[in-house]
């Protein structure tokens, strides 16, 4: 069975999932190793520990790409992918699908964001054209062939023009072809209702951002209130983030790494499969 089948499948059970968000192959495999059935990309996070850049659209195709692949392989779960904008216009949308479907990815976010794009969370974003999106979701439906990649149409127009518009580009998209719709940043408990409201049939996503725009709502509230995927894309990296920065500052204030939380490094070495690998080595030793 084929990663999108996998997502397809989970897609089609009644509860909503929960997908962590990662930038590098060792954050999927715990993801996976601690029972999430689902993985993400966090473009933000891909552009932090590759670049040490902000979300601003430095990650070019061929670096994000890059990273997305390498994710994919390390994991036996589905990969979901944040790309973007696409990369440019429809023509540039139809061969970032068609590398997304050869890379094994299970589904791809698209957004209306002109390039280069932000972070949904921070200020200033400017968007293209519904009409321009529209193509660019049917470009993606008919670059992913019968693949059956799971396509999410994402909307950041709420930040600019509002709900109401963020709603009507939700149906415009729906209608393109797209599977799942994403309408980034809505700013209150009443604006996520009002989105499941305006989608009762749509699998629609929520994405938490550890202090963004989107109130910080329970798993178990946003699948009352009907949506079917959340996002959490920031959460490790910002956790990471502290933890290293606490571990640093030990070796530099105190002389030592005797610390008490740290994972044993044979259980590391199970983690990124190094008995296997001994015994692959030992195999073919001659």
């Amino acid at each position: 069975m084929s990663s999108s089948q996998k997502l397809r499948q989970l897609l089609a059970r009644p509860e909503i999932i929960v997908i962590p968000g990662v930038y590098d192959c060792l954050g999927a495999k715990l993801v996976e190793q601690t029972g999430f059935e689902v993985v993400v990309t966090s473009g933000f996070g891909i552009a932090a520990s590759t670049l040490g850049l902000p979300d601003y659209g430095f990650v070019t195709a061929t670096e994000m790409l890059y990273s997305v692949g390498r994710i994919a392989q390390s994991v036996n779960i589905p990969l979901i992918a944040d790309l973007d904008t696409g990369y440019g216009n429809a023509l540039n949308v139809v061969r970032t699908i068609k590398d997304a479907v050869q890379l094994g990815v299970a589904g791809v976010l698209l957004e209306d964001q002109e390039w280069p794009k932000k972070c949904g969370h921070f200020e200033g974003k400017r968007v293209i054209s519904q009409a321009e999106h529209v193509g660019k979701i049917r470009a993606a439906v008919e670059a992913r062939s019968d693949s059956g990649l799971v396509l999410i149409a994402r909307t950041d127009v709420r930040a600019s023009l509002g709900l109401e518009e963020a709603i009507a580009r939700g149906r415009a998209y729906l209608a393109a072809g797209a599977d799942i719709l994403f309408v980034e940043a809505p700013q209150s408990i009443e604006e996520l209702k009002a989105i499941a409201a305006a989608f009762p049939d749509v699998p629609l996503v929520a994405n938490i951002v550890e202090g963004g725009k989107t109130p910080e709502v329970s798993v178990a509230k946003l699948q009352q209130l009907g949506f079917k995927i959340v996002f959490f894309p920031l959460t490790a990296l910002l956790a990471v983030t502290k933890v290293m920065t606490a571990c640093f500052l030990h070796l530099k204030e105190q002389g030592t790494t005797e610390l008490p939380d740290l994972v044993s490094f044979q259980d590391f070495q199970e983690l990124v499969g190094v008995p296997e690998y001994l015994q692959i080595e030992q195999k073919f030793k001659s």
